[in-house]
């Protein structure tokens, strides 16, 4: 099964291959491609070089790279994938570094890479379709970290970190909790590129503008819930797109469901009505 979508905002392909047994001969894409192994082994030829690949291993392709693969241990392949137009990631490396130019990774594989786990949470919010804020987030602190750590030469991050225009940020996420928020309007709020605007707010404050947004909002929905209002209700006047959304981040943040905790409050706010 070859299941593809389309990520207009951040314009670039997410690929999902399951069960695929094919061999794959030498052929190149005009696009960067990042993607990881989920089942099955893999002897990849690229460079005049071959390289066993596994699951838990990072393959990174640039624009025009030949490469082929098959498989080698019987198994079929299980692989997820972004593709990246050098357009795209022209813009992305242009609010990164501050500086126009195309990374060039050092090799097609990186072994056992840390960066698997975010790059499947990454392609996991495309295939679902979820929202901007955190979508975009995740697409910018992955594409750091690839730099950082297989990309030559090394991308520089600018400094020093503007505070005021941060707490800019924080008091319209605190005023705007409500609506959905874009990367793109905090960034031209605070007058920022969106990729510094992020390394900043989570130096200043810990945390990543989309996960201060969400601790703001499950704040405000536990005023709600302590007053009596059902979970639904409270989903929908804090933000949250739907209420299996709102329950998943909820527990996360307060390790109860919204019910369990309203329920806790359920004897104050019947008696209110009562009084």
């Amino acid at each position: 099964m070859r299941t593809v979508k389309y990520d207009a905002q951040l314009g670039l392909e997410a690929y999902h291959f399951e069960g695929i047994l094919q061999k794959f001969p030498n052929h190149f894409h005009d696009y960067y491609v990042v993607g990881f192994i989920e089942r099955g082994n893999r002897l990849l030829s690229c460079g005049q070089r071959e390289y066993l690949i596994a699951p838990g291993d990072l393959v990174l392709f640039h624009p025009g790279e030949s490469h082929a693969c098959r498989q080698c241990d019987g198994k079929a392949l299980d692989y997820r994938s972004l593709n990246i137009s050098r357009e795209t990631m022209e813009r992305a490396v242009l609010e990164i570094t501050g500086s126009a130019g195309l990374p060039m990774f050092a090799q097609p594989v990186a072994y056992h890479s840390e960066l698997v786990a975010p790059l499947r949470e990454l392609h996991r919010m495309i295939m679902g379709q979820e929202g901007e804020l955190r979508k975009e987030e995740r697409f910018f602190f992955l594409l750091e970290q690839l730099m950082e750590e297989n990309a030559r030469p090394a991308a520089q991050l600018p400094a020093p970190e503007p505070r005021a225009e941060i707490e800019a940020v924080c008091g319209y996420l605190e005023e705007n909790y409500m609506h959905a928020v874009t990367l793109e309007e905090l960034s031209r709020l605070a007058g920022l590129s969106k990729y510094y605007l992020l390394r900043s707010f989570t130096r200043q404050k810990g945390i990543s503008p989309y996960s201060y947004l969400a601790t703001v909002r499950v704040d405000r929905a536990k005023r709600l819930l302590e007053k009596g209002a059902a979970p639904v209700e409270a989903a929908l006047q804090t933000g949250f797109s739907d209420q299996s959304h709102f329950s998943n981040f909820f527990k996360r943040f307060i390790g109860l469901t919204p019910r369990q905790y309203r329920s806790i409050f359920r004897h104050s706010f019947e008696a209110d009505k009562h009084s």
